[in-house]
């Protein structure tokens, strides 16, 4: 197949995974109605096309009923259905790729238009949407191929657009549009059901559709998480991992010293209380051991497949403690670090806590580890290290405030990974 100028896609079971808050709230609506339940098989049907025929004809409602149906419907919808969703994994890097490869990309879905926009704006897809066409409130213009027809622009040459979608509705809509379809088969419709509805393509998965739709996969982005221990860095970095993967991000989340086998057994001795007299050059070699194999293991093959790479710790963590907390020097521990520097991060946060607060943190969650019983002269010097490092490389290097709760914190560290995000 040619590659595409415009790219239109469905929303349920195409960008979104939202089957379990449409059919709560078709459950809602058809208690409210006083209609008897239907089974969770039945209920799936409903994801993807219009509500009004699906109330007619799978619980035997007249059209005045199906009308009062769908206000129930949208009652818990707009207070909570909407948000009982998820971006199918593979999405967000798709939509850049279109974007970057400089074609049209819209959204042609039955559900309301209002809904699709706080959807897609929540989700942090609506950036990368040249326009959103969804029904009305009222579902009285849900009719699939004016919906594709609204979605394109004007002048649209209609032998280069597709419309991509997980039911035949959506490939009827692109046929009788005028327009090619392709049907994905990780959605809610089943293949027979795609098969029959006679798509110019199918993809199984997310990645499939790079190649149908002339895309091109990005590299991943490296992300790292420093500061002196007891700072909250690691509890941050698995709450931007939960907020990532929810909006469709393929997230690698690992540690350092550690990430794999080979160097979580170097972690267990590096840390370990009872090797207090390793020398310090003998403790830098090992993080550099440590690191060369948890790059090589995981770190490159997880950015070469588009994988958003979180990890708890890189190289600034050398530089902060061995450099300057061992004061052993930038020179020897970039140079046994060299395996290490192939690759760089792209982000990283910084963050900073006082001493004293630090302390108490990290004395109340565990026994101390052989680094952690460090004196305060040492970690003073950690400390202007890590300032050392973001003056130096403002660019790349974020530093997060992370006096406050949890919840506070995280707050700022969303704020800079969204600004992180937009910049690709």
């Amino acid at each position: 197949m040619r590659p595409f100028d415009y790219v239109l896609f469905d929303l349920d079971g195409t960008l979104t995974e939202s089957g379990e808050g449409i059919k709560n709230c078709v459950a809602h609506a058809i208690e409210r109605m006083g209609f008897p339940a239907l089974p969770d098989e039945r209920l799936a049907a409903f994801v993807g096309p219009p509500l009004i025929p699906m109330f007619v004809g799978a619980c035997g409602m007249t059209e005045a009923e199906a009308f009062r149906a769908v206000v129930f419907y949208r009652e818990r919808f707009e207070a909570v259905g909407w948000a009982e969703n998820s971006v199918y994994p593979g999405i967000p890097a798709l939509l850049k790729a279109l974007k970057s490869a400089g074609k049209y990309v819209a959204l042609a879905t039955a559900k309301p238009e209002p809904f699709a926009v706080r959807i897609a704006e929540h989700f942090g897809i609506l950036p990368f949407l040249d326009r959103v066409s969804g029904a009305s409130m009222d579902e009285r213009h849900a009719d699939k191929a004016e919906l594709i027809r609204s979605a394109l622009p004007e002048g649209a040459e209609l032998s280069r657009a597709a419309m991509v979608g997980d039911r035949r509705f959506d490939i009827d809509g692109a046929r009788r549009a005028g327009i090619r379809a392709v049907g994905v088969g990780y959605g809610y419709g089943t293949f027979e059901e795609l098969e029959a509805a006679g798509p110019d393509a199918i993809a199984e998965t997310v990645s499939g559709l790079f190649p149908i739709l002339g895309a091109s996969r990005p590299r991943g982005r490296f992300v790292t998480f420093e500061g002196t221990d007891g700072c909250g860095k690691s509890t941050q970095q698995h709450l931007l991992a939960e907020w990532l993967q929810l909006r469709g991000y393929e997230v690698v989340v690992t540690r350092e010293p550690g990430g794999c086998p080979i160097s979580e057994r170097i972690r267990e001795l590096v840390l370990d209380v009872g090797a207090l007299g390793m020398t310090d050059e003998c403790e830098a070699l090992l993080f550099a051991a440590a690191r060369a194999q948890h790059v090589h293991d995981v770190i490159l093959p997880a950015l070469d497949s588009g994988k958003i790479v979180l990890c708890d710790r890189f190289l600034d963590s050398s530089i902060a403690y061995q450099a300057h907390g061992r004061e052993l020097g930038e020179t020897f521990v970039r140079q046994i670090n060299a395996p290490a520097e192939k690759v760089r991060p792209d982000c990283t946060l910084v963050y900073a806590l006082d001493a004293e607060t630090a302390k108490e943190r990290m004395l109340s969650q565990s026994a101390p580890d052989r680094i952690e019983v460090e004196k305060g002269e040492y970690f003073a010097r950690v400390e202007r290290a890590y300032s050392d490092i973001a003056r130096r490389e403002p660019e790349r290097v974020r530093v997060v405030n992370a006096n406050g709760t949890i919840e506070e914190v995280f707050e700022k560290t969303l704020e800079l990974a969204k600004d992180f995000l937009q910049k690709e």
